[in-house]
């Protein structure tokens, strides 16, 4: 897995939006530590969680499971743009076929659990799926088997407000573990400025 972010909201506008209902533009410091403290006084100790609706983050998420994009699903205050399996299967069509064993090999196109019964299904299934393409069966209908390990990336844009509510539930050792490793490592990619506001929220492995 591997989690850029691309493009994230500055504080102050975060604080001007604040501002914006008490008109208190006058005591700003344009970001500095007096804005910081009033987003988290605010947004985290007030519960007017709503303004930290001003903060958006986008990644591009890379080499997760649909397994772990259904669980990305359920985060409903968030957009999605996915990698197209329909357009996108001919990378594994055009490719050698897989030993069982081979896990390496195996890697690029799937995510490996370290159970070797699972990861060694997920193999099988992917020589079942690659034999059905090479039949000249459409994507369409072909990708009705393919395996939930079978790596996809995406563009993820989420709020300050949602972003608190992922980390609190999939840093949660209760949680899928590879939505918690993306947690972890989403967390770490966020600027430094801005992991103050979600440190209540992420729990320590």
């Amino acid at each position: 897995m591997n989690i850029t972010l691309m493009h994230h909201t500055p504080l102050e506008v975060c604080a001007h939006a604040i501002r914006t209902c008490w008109q208190s533009f006058d005591k700003s410091d344009d970001g500095g530590e007096k804005d910081k403290a009033l987003i988290d006084r605010v947004g985290n100790k007030y519960k007017h969680a709503s303004t930290m609706e001003h903060l958006v983050y986008t990644f591009y998420v890379q080499g997760i499971s649909r397994a772990l994009l259904q669980e990305l699903a359920r985060h409903r205050v968030a957009s999605l743009s996915v990698k197209s399996t329909r357009y996108t299967l001919k990378e594994l069509k055009d490719s050698e076929s897989l030993r069982e064993d081979d896990y390496d090999g195996a890697s690029r196109f799937i995510v490996l659990t370290g159970n070797e019964m699972v990861d060694s299904a997920s193999i099988k299934a992917l020589n079942n799926l690659q034999e059905i393409l090479q039949k000249g069966v459409s994507n369409d209908i072909a990708k009705f088997c393919l395996p939930e390990s079978y790596k996809t990336e995406l563009t993820w844009s989420i709020n300050a407000r949602s972003l608190q509510n992922f980390l609190s539930l999939r840093s949660n050792k209760a949680a899928l573990w590879e939505i918690r490793d993306m947690a972890y490592m989403v967390y770490e990619t966020l600027p430094e400025e801005h992991q103050y506001l979600f440190q209540g929220q992420i729990i320590r492995k």
